[in-house]
């Protein structure tokens, strides 16, 4: 059963790195977008106590994309 993030059309992360070869983000998106960590999203966690999302670049872990490639 692989049910999706119900805010995958709007998440700035999952469209800006879907498509990314970074083992690292289809890592995320696999764990955290459609699968077993939805839940645990930062992004979602930061969403409901900003009420704006984060930026784009801020994994679903909470870390930002530019720590984990530099």
């Amino acid at each position: 059963m692989s049910q999706e993030c119900e805010l995958l059309g709007t998440c700035g992360f999952f469209r800006k790195y879907q498509s990314s070869n970074e083992l690292a983000c289809q890592g995320f998106i696999q764990q955290y977008c459609k699968g077993p960590k939805q839940g645990q999203c930062k992004r979602k966690e930061y969403r409901l106590q900003h009420g704006t999302p984060p930026s784009d670049d801020m994994m679903p872990s909470g870390q930002m994309m530019s720590t984990l490639i530099t």
